[in-house]
């Protein structure tokens, strides 16, 4: 297979990450029908985590530990968990959040406001003394209009679920910047199911706490736990990986970016769901900036093209 060939493969695996992830938020949504947000965040992590269990121990027996000294290795195992533990927390707090939101709110909405997590990320990297284009700050203006349209009322007052998205949009920003800190440092997939199963057990403090599950409802949820934890977790991951290999970050981005749009349409055709004329107006607004979001990427990308290549 010719390398554009793997590039459309690739792509279309992405695009198919980005579908499971979207209809996700149907699963999130059913699943509260039948237990707590916090019994579903801690049994779907920890069965995300157990899924990729044979993932690692497949990679390493095909991938040979390379020889390193005691002190690199003790380096390694130190990011992995400290990374890992981090992960696990920013997970925990921003899946709960919008688990509780999505009770609140539709599945359209949900997946529109959460999408804002690629606008917030470049803004969030001001604090890391990080540039931020020009585009960036009209992808917020954009989405600011777009948030504003989907979510506050006439009488200027957002709803409570919308605003419970929000939040978890910011969080999951921080979790993405925590990623980006460790990625390159440690085993991603290591990184990934320490955070699952660290997710799963923060989470399962407030579950016996507040929610006391049995095992009749959460049998009752297994439905939407397995596909929120085997397919959006487990296989949904490993796709991303997969489609990467071959795939420029930015455009990854963008294809995976399409979730939202996912979001909404398995909320019309798997729940009924329907925006108002003035919340479609508002996720258009948001797409707007989300792909605007990504122009920076892209001009950073033919930039570097353009400085290895030898024009003389």
């Amino acid at each position: 297979m010719n390398h554009k060939s793997k590039q459309i493969s690739s792509s279309l695996l992405l695009a198919l990450t980005a579908l499971i992830w979207g209809a996700s938020f149907v699963a999130q949504s059913v699943g509260m029908d039948h237990v707590g947000p916090f019994t579903f965040n801690s049994v779907r992590s920890i069965l995300g985590g157990t899924v990729l269990l044979p993932v690692i121990i497949f990679q390493s027996k095909k991938n040979k530990v390379q020889s390193s000294s005691k002190e690199d290795e003790r380096k390694a195992r130190k990011s992995l968990l400290i990374g890992g533990l981090s992960c696990g927390i920013a997970l925990a707090i921003s899946s709960s959040i919008q688990q509780i939101g999505i009770s609140y709110t539709t599945v359209g909405k949900a997946g529109f406001i959460t999408a804002l997590y690629i606008v917030i990320v470049p803004i969030m990297g001001l604090f890391l003394k990080k540039k931020v284009h020009v585009i960036i700050w009209l992808s917020v203006v954009l989405a600011t209009i777009g948030l504003y349209l989907i979510s506050i009322t006439e009488g200027l007052t957002i709803g409570r679920g919308d605003f419970l998205i929000l939040l978890c949009a910011l969080g999951f920003s921080v979790h993405i910047l925590i990623i980006d800190h460790y990625s390159p440092r440690v085993d991603v997939v290591k990184l990934s199911c320490i955070q699952f199963f660290v997710a799963g057990i923060l989470c399962g403090i407030p579950m016996f706490a507040v929610e006391s599950p049995d095992i009749t409802s959460i049998l009752d949820a297994a439905a939407p736990i397995m596909y929120s934890g085997i397919m959006s977790s487990g296989v949904g991951y490993t796709l991303q990986m997969v489609g990467q290999k071959h795939v420029k970050p930015v455009l990854a981005s963008l294809i995976l970016s399409m979730e939202a749009v996912f979001a909404a349409l398995s909320g019309w055709l798997i729940l009924g769901e329907t925006l108002s004329a003035r919340e479609l107006l508002g996720c258009a607004f948001v797409f707007v900036a989300i792909l605007l979001a990504q122009i920076p990427d892209y001009i950073k990308v033919g930039k570097q093209i353009l400085a290895k290549t030898d024009l003389y």
